[in-house]
C-alpha cells in the first residue's frame, strides 16, 4: 500500500504548496466531524455558525488575498512599526507637542481620548469573528486583524500619553466622552450591538462591511486630515500607517465574500438584508460628528461635515458595489 503524504489533501494543487497553504489548510477538524466531547458550547456553534444564513459548501476555497501567515504578518508589521516609532520619536526629540496651538489640543482631545475605546470593540467583535469562523483561514484573517486592532489602541493610547506630558489634563474626560457625551452614542450604540451578535455570518457581515469601513473613513481618514488642517501632521501621518491595516481587512473579506456568493447566489440577498439592518446606525453613528467637523468649518484645509459624509457614502457604495450589493431598502424575497 502506498504511503500517505504528509501534505496528501494539497496534491489537487498539482504544484508544491506555499507556505500559505500548508500553515492554513484544513485546521479545523469539528467542522466536519462535530467536537469530541459535547457541551454547552457545541449547541453555540450549531446555532450561530452551522446554523447561520450565510452558507458556503467549501469554507476552504477562500484565500487571504495578502496570503499572510504569521511569519509575514510580523514581518510586514515590524516594517510598519518602525515608521511609527520614528513619527513618535520625533515628537519627542522635537517638542512638537509644545507647538501645537491650544485649538488643536481642543479638538484632538475631543476625538483621540475616546477613540480607544471603540477600537477595542472593534477587536472584540473581530475576536469573535475569528472564534466562530468555520475554515481556519478565516480564523487567521480575523484573529490578525484583532491584532491589528490591538495595534491601533496601543498607538493610539501612546499618542495620548505623549500629548498629557506636555498638556496637562489632557484625555482626562475620555471615558465620560464614550459613555455621555451626545457626540459618540450612536457609536457606542452600534459598537454595543456589534458585541452581542452571535450569529458568525452577521457579526462578520455586520463589522466588515457595514461598521469598520465607516469607522475607518471617519477617523483614519477625514479625522486626520482635520488635524492637519489645526497643524497636527504628525497624528495625521499616524491615522494613515494605522489605516494601512484596515484596507487589508476589507480586501480579505471581500475575497471571503466573492467566494460566498459564488458557492450560493442566495447568500447575496443575505448580506443586503443585514446590510439594509445595520446601514442606518452606521450611517447615525457618522452622523454624531458633525459638529466636530462643522465648528471648524472656517479653516480653509478643514473637511466640512458635507463633504464627509458624502465621502463616506461614496466609499461605502464603491465597496459594497465591488460585491454587487447595496444597502438600504432590500427586496424582502426569501431563499428557498
Amino acid at each position: 500500500m502506498k504511503p500517505q503524504r504528509t501534505y496528501w489533501h494539497l496534491e489537487p494543487l498539482k504544484r508544491k504548496p506555499s507556505e500559505y497553504d500548508v500553515v492554513t489548510s484544513n485546521l479545523l477538524y469539528y467542522v466536519g466531524r462535530g467536537f469530541e466531547v459535547q457541551t454547552p458550547l457545541a449547541d453555540w456553534y450549531q446555532r450561530h455558525q452551522r446554523g447561520s444564513p450565510l452558507r458556503c459548501r467549501d469554507w476552504e476555497r477562500f484565500r487571504d488575498p495578502r496570503e499572510t501567515t504569521y511569519s509575514k504578518y510580523t514581518d510586514l508589521q515590524r516594517k510598519r512599526e518602525t515608521f511609527v516609532d520614528g513619527l513618535l520619536g520625533s515628537i519627542e526629540v522635537t517638542g512638537y507637542d509644545r507647538r501645537l496651538s491650544p485649538a488643536c489640543v481642543r479638538v484632538v482631545d475631543r476625538v483621540l481620548g475616546p477613540l480607544r475605546y471603540p477600537v477595542h470593540g472593534l477587536q472584540m467583535a473581530a475576536s469573535y469573528v475569528g472564534s466562530m469562523a468555520p475554515s481556519g483561514r478565516i480564523v487567521i484573517a480575523s484573529l490578525l486583524q484583532a491584532a491589528d486592532e490591538i495595534r491601533r489602541v496601543q498607538r493610539l493610547a501612546y499618542r495620548m500619553r505623549q500629548l498629557q506630558e506636555t498638556h496637562e489634563g489632557f484625555g482626562a474626560g475620555s471615558k465620560a466622552a464614550w459613555e455621555r457625551d451626545p457626540a459618540w452614542q450612536p457609536l457606542r450604540k452600534v459598537v454595543e450591538r456589534l458585541l452581542v451578535t452571535f450569529d458568525w455570518g452577521e457579526a462578520l457581515v455586520a463589522l466588515n462591511l457595514a461598521v469598520k469601513p465607516a469607522f475607518d473613513e471617519l477617523f483614519m481618514v477625514d479625522f486626520g486630515r482635520l488635524a492637519a488642517a489645526y497643524g497636527d501632521e504628525v497624528l495625521q501621518k499616524l491615522l494613515v500607517s494605522l489605516n494601512e491595516d484596515c484596507v487589508w481587512h476589507r480586501d480579505w473579506t471581500r475575497a471571503l465574500l466573492s467566494v460566498v456568493l459564488a458557492d450560493d447566489p442566495g447568500n447575496r440577498i443575505v448580506i443586503q438584508e443585514w446590510l439594509g439592518k445595520w446601514q442606518p446606525e452606521v450611517a447615525a453613528a457618522v452622523e454624531g460628528f458633525a459638529r466636530t467637523f462643522d465648528e471648524v468649518s472656517e479653516l480653509p484645509a478643514a473637511p466640512s461635515f458635507g463633504n464627509v459624509r458624502s465621502r463616506i457614502e461614496t466609499f461605502l457604495s464603491a465597496y459594497w458595489a465591488s460585491l454587487e450589493c447595496e444597502g438600504g431598502e432590500l427586496p424582502r424575497e426569501k431563499r428557498t
